[in-house]
């Protein structure tokens, strides 16, 4: 491109494409690992193929990218990749829409965001990029699978779990929403089948601890990751059974409570509905049988279990008290779930909300037995089972003991889980346990867009896994879908194979894993491009990230599985490190305006943000809004997450053709800090594009005046010069803790505008003033460039330089010198209330800076009449007079 001195219009269409197009021919963001500079691994979560970026994806991508420039401009050697997180279910439901294939999908999808990412100028390791869906990525998922199914880590059992009876596949608690699945919209069902599972429980101890180990995470994620984990000290008790009738054979439950001091308040067991208990006493009761039937329908998720209205039945079945023989009988509730625990609760209504509900419905018996010790008034007292659950609580307290407990009257919690442990296990009616309320991972799911599970069944030897040496298990790609069963499960051909170990007829698996499993290891892939195993001793040199970007919404599902991964990857001999990521930035939401019309039958009709004129008074404040293509009002519904549902989404493309990737880029950065919500601003946006328009008119305007000046002499400079200069390092320092330490990049370009304001009010045409503004306008480029590369990439040879990657050069460094003020402005009080302000020489002595305080007319005025009793003089900042 042309570095003419003209004040030439800022294209940003050129000024994109002359610095790509450099970028590109000197493959300026590839690295290897062969760099004698300190490595920074730099990653955003990858993307799913949706189909089109949205602003989200340019918040996230734009922060690392940020990161990314900024670190390598500190001389690191930085690797930022990139990747699309290919299989799932939206890629099948769109396929079945538009009567297509979901690869032939996924793949258009694909090269369209690649395009748009490209446009927006992020510093990409392009070399490294893979899709998940490539049999040559997800080959080393299937072979891991099959090492860790000969470890014992993978296997198979009966699970019941959420059925989404439309879309036909299984769904985590956190798809159920109000007891329905999260794409379809269906009744959630409960059902038992064959599933395969990752043994993440034998990591839950490592996972929790290992949360101490990681500050460079939120700690809100973190929090959210220990409760998760759930890990609880109890006893595991044993409740003997009698049966009602002669058909049911006695036997025994097995409760796990953290409460055992309550045991003597025990008036029932609930069950879940799958109990063997349960299936036993439905056999002889048609009653119960319609019930348990019944259960089926719903999901499994907490949420619901907690918000649902509590229903039971009595099994007829009576369970014996370990400690008193009395016999309590025994519920199925529809709030207990055989996937956790041990599928029974020994209920106490006396001391929990959702038993005293129970009992209450059901007008079962409610006891005391935790007491205050020495209750203040009446109402402490008074026992009152409606209240009681909201201060017994805290095992912590020392102020409780326990009441209608026989021999364990008068004991604290931890005296009398202490002696029932002892009596329980002395006994061999119970023992000590740690529980955790993290269940282990079901990695299959009952649909045809992701990665084939690698086992073959046979009706002699069983579930065999795949030999390695006949990996991958190929997904078939050209296939019709008819929105009701898999393509591979439909298929006989694709099933039919011959067993592995007694080369008899077999058939394959053919279902696929949950596509957590491609996303929990692909930060690892990125490191070791067409390496044989999944990771090589490259992956050693790049691990673990120096900074994980993403969203908060996964900061359990996926950032768990992420975790665990890598601890098998560790066991595995494939990495050396214990966790994944050093540090996370959770990136807030973009949100935006929405707006409606209320159809004939109640339904909101909503309009994107685009096609509305928003009416406005005198002082700006929105007084309504009317559709552009009909003038006709509309409704105002608030500011939400852009999101398809509320059609509020702003295409990042029209934005970027409309002002530029810069300055797309400059205003997602500067709307908010980035853990906060983003609110989408077009005016806001307007105003990026003038503050560079400014800049580039700035620089041209300089480069104008003559030639490049040489670096000024500190010692011969003016008042007005040295002010310049030391606000240019004031914000080279600044901005280097902005970017570095705190991610506050809104504020480092606030700083940058400052500067910028402070160079058009600095008029000086000698040759100190030209080099001292060369040195403010060359500050402010580099520090810019972060951010607005492009603009930066041409502003940079504007001033005289070369084309050069900026990448490459030194991030800009503040003289401390320079920011050393000759004149500094103090406050002036007077008993803590400010009476005026002087302005002395930094060193004046204390002496004459009191005299000059105390002179200054102002202030002289409000000591008229006073003593002055002490006078505190804060160096810099503000002179204190106490007076009487």
């Amino acid at each position: 491109m042309s570095v003419s001195a003209e004040p030439a219009v800022h294209d940003p269409k050129s000024v994109e494409t002359a610095a790509q197009s450099f970028w590109d021919r000197n493959r300026a963001f590839e690295v290897n690992e062969s760099s004698d500079k300190p490595k920074f691994y730099c990653l955003s979560m990858l993307p799913y193929p949706s189909g089109a970026l949205h602003m989200g994806h340019v918040r996230n991508y734009t922060i690392g990218d940020v990161i990314s420039r900024y670190q390598r401009m500190t001389g690191k050697n930085v690797l930022q990749p990139m990747g699309w997180d290919a299989f799932g279910l939206p890629a099948e439901n769109a396929a079945i829409k538009n009567n297509t294939a979901p690869a032939k999908w996924t793949y258009a999808n694909i090269e369209h965001m690649r395009s748009q990412l490209k446009s927006l100028g992020y510093a990409i390791d392009w070399s490294r990029e893979f899709a998940t869906c490539r049999p040559d990525y997800y080959v080393h998922e299937q072979r891991m699978f099959v090492r860790l199914l000969r470890k014992g880590i993978a296997y198979r059992k009966n699970s019941v779990v959420n059925w989404d009876p439309v879309d036909q596949t299984v769904l985590a608690n956190e798809q159920v929403i109000d007891g329905r699945g999260w794409r379809s919209g269906a009744l959630v069902e409960k059902r038992e089948i064959p599933q395969w599972f990752l043994r993440i429980t034998d990591y839950a101890q490592e996972l929790l601890d290992g949360l101490d180990n990681l500050p460079g995470w939120p700690d809100s994620v973190k929090t959210m990751q220990r409760n998760w984990i759930g890990r609880s000290e109890g006893l595991e008790i044993k409740f003997a059974v009698e049966g009602s009738t002669d058909s049911i054979s006695p036997d025994s439950i097995s409760v796990f409570t953290t409460r055992p001091d309550t045991l003597m308040g025990v008036t029932f067991i609930s069950i879940a509905g799958e109990h063997s208990l349960a299936l036993k006493a439905a056999a002889a009761n048609p009653a119960l049988a319609a019930f348990l039937d019944e259960l089926k329908r719903g999901g499994v998720s907490e949420a619901e279990l907690e918000t649902q209205e509590k229903r039971g039945m009595d099994t007829g079945l009576r369970a014996v008290h370990p400690v008193t023989g009395d016999k309590v009988p025994v519920w199925v509730a529809n709030f207990v779930l055989m996937g956790y625990g041990t599928g029974a609760v020994m209920a106490v209504p006396g001391h929990d909300e959702r038993d005293f509900e129970f009992a209450h419905k059901y007008q079962l018996p409610i006891q005391q037995v935790i007491a205050l010790k020495s209750p203040k008034n009446e109402a402490e007292q008074n026992y009152d089972a409606s209240t009681w659950h909201d201060w017994y609580g805290d095992k912590t307290r020392t102020d409780l003991e326990l009441v209608n407990s026989g021999e364990f009257d008068g004991l604290g919690f931890r005296g009398a889980f202490e002696a029932l442990a002892e009596r329980f296990e002395r006994k061999g009616q119970g023992q000590r346990r740690v529980n955790y309320r993290l269940r282990d991972w079901g990695v299959s799911r009952q649909r045809y867009w992701g990665c084939p599970i690698p086992v073959i069944y046979c009706n002699k030897c069983g579930a065999v896994p795949v030999p390695e040496s006949q990996l991958p298990v190929v997904l078939p790609e050209n296939v019709t879908l008819d929105g009701v069963k898999s393509p591979i499960k439909s298929d006989p051909e694709w099933r039919k194979t011959t067993c592995p170990e007694c080369g008899g007829a077999a058939e394959r698996e053919t279902d696929t894993f949950d596509t957590f499993m491609e996303s929990s290891w692909y930060y690892a892939r990125y490191t070791s491009p067409g390496a044989k195993d999944m990771v090589d001793r490259r992956g050693n040199y790049w691990l673990p990230v120096d900074q994980y970007i993403g969203g908060i919404e996964h900061a359990i599902l996926h950032l768990m599985y992420f975790r665990f991964y890598h601890k098998l990857l560790r066991d595995a001999r494939l990495v050396d490190s214990d966790e994944p990521a050093t540090n996370l930035l959770c990136q807030g939401m973009v949100i935006a305006d929405t707006y409606y019309r209320e159809s004939a039958n109640g339904n909101k009709e909503w309009i994107n943000p685009a096609d509305v004129e928003v009416q406005r008074d005198e002082r700006g404040r929105v007084t309504g809004a009317a559709l552009i293509a009909d003038g006709q009002t509309v409704m105002i519904g608030g500011s939400e997450k852009m999101s398809k549902s509320k059609n509020n989404g702003v295409d990042p493309q029209s934005m970027v053709d409309k002002y530029g990737a810069d300055t797309v880029r400059l205003f997602s950065m500067f709307a908010a800090p980035p853990e906060q919500s983003l609110e989408w601003n077009e005016a806001g946006v307007e105003g990026m594009s003038r503050f560079l328009r400014r800049l580039w008119t700035q620089v041209h305007k300089h480069a104008a005046a003559g030639t490049r000046h040489s670096a000024a002499d500190p010692a011969s400079l003016t008042a007005e010069q040295k002010a310049l200069r030391r606000k240019t390092h004031e914000t080279i320092d600044k901005v280097a803790g902005d970017y570095g330490r705190r991610h506050s990049f809104n504020t480092a370009i606030a700083a940058v505008m400052e500067l910028s304001n402070s160079l058009n009010k600095f008029d000086d045409a000698t040759a100190n003033g030209q080099a001292i503004r060369q040195e403010a306008l060359e500050a402010a480029v580099l520090l810019l460039n972060p951010i607005t590369p492009h603009t930066s990439h041409a502003l940079w040879q504007v001033l005289g330089h070369a084309e050069t990657l900026l990448e490459d050069l030194p991030f800009p460094q503040c003289d401390t010198a320079a920011l050393v003020r000759d004149q500094v402005t103090l406050a002036i009080q007077v008993n803590g209330k400010l009476r005026g302000t002087i302005e002395v020489a930094a060193d004046l002595p204390r002496d004459q800076i009191e005299a000059l305080a105390r002179a200054e007319p102002n202030t002289a005025k409000f000591m008229q009449g006073l003593a002055i009793r002490k006078v505190i003089i804060v160096p810099g900042k503000i002179v204190n007079i106490v007076a009487a």
